[in-house]
């Protein structure tokens, strides 16, 4: 069985120093660092816990990125993938889910996966598209917001507990070969043990280089980010609760809110 893990380079922009008030914000002047995406972490750990219970069972990890990218695969390899394959591209900052998911396609097209799995979404974009576009190029069934996974090999198919609004649950069997999204909770990730890290450290990566030339329009572009310029300030009431209650009644009403 094979399996192929998506994991993504995320920006942490834990305190990023924004300008001046109406400037364009660049993600490359904020100088972010990166690290394996949260939420790709369950995904890696899933595919790890799926191959212990399993016989020859080969884990990939890809990922679509500039060099840096590198540090995110040997930790994917560390956390316990067998393998890795990195999508070369250009650091374009910012890549909208419709390209990186071609990329994905495209690169691994001609490779027998019989399960996919990825992170519910990113922690900087939170958009949760790449998976699913992944499924929708490959024509595989899809469940995402997944919680829970079971494997049946004689059926070829695998049931899971999606994760819903209100607290509901939903489970859904998928044949083979299928994508399933993962939900944090799934698992607890464990740390990379000293012998995996050190393997990872030195294994082979197999790259797959992208011409620029190459890279498909989707159609989809990031517009700038700014600083919103302030359009007015708030008003603080005075006097007795009840004063104040029926001055906030007073401008409701001119404002035709109520």
């Amino acid at each position: 069985m094979r399996i192929l893990v998506c994991v993504k380079q995320a920006a942490q922009l834990t305190d990023p120093e924004l300008p001046a008030e109406g400037g364009t914000i660049r993600l490359a002047d904020l100088e972010p660092e990166y690290d394996i995406n949260y939420y790709d972490t369950f995904a890696v750990e899933e595919a790890v816990r799926l191959k212990e219970t399993l016989p020859d069972v080969t884990i990939d990890a890809v990922s679509v990125g500039p060099d840096r990218v590198e540090t995110t695969l040997r930790r994917a390899l560390a956390l316990g993938a067998d393998n890795a394959i990195h999508v070369h591209t250009p650091d374009m900052s910012m890549m909208p889910a419709a390209t990186v998911a071609h990329l994905i396609d495209r690169s691994t097209a001609d490779r027998d996966y019989d399960l996919i799995l990825a992170g519910v979404m990113s922690e900087d974009a939170m958009q949760r598209m790449t998976g699913p576009m992944v499924a929708a190029l490959r024509g595989l069934p899809c469940a995402t917001s997944v919680i829970k996974t079971r494997l049946d090999m004689e059926k070829k198919a695998v049931t899971v507990v999606c994760e819903l609004e209100g607290g509901l649950h939903e489970t859904v069997e998928l044949a083979l070969p299928a994508l399933v999204t993962v939900q944090s909770g799934i698992n607890l990730p464990r740390y990379a043990s000293l012998s995996n890290r050190l393997r990872a450290r030195s294994q082979a990566i197999e790259v797959v280089r992208v011409d620029p030339a190459d890279i498909p329009d989707t159609g989809v572009a990031f517009g700038p980010l700014f600083v919103p310029a302030k359009t007015g300030g708030g008003e603080i009431l005075t006097g007795t609760p009840r004063e104040k209650a029926e001055s906030l009644i007073s401008r409701l009403h001119e404002k035709s809110i109520l």
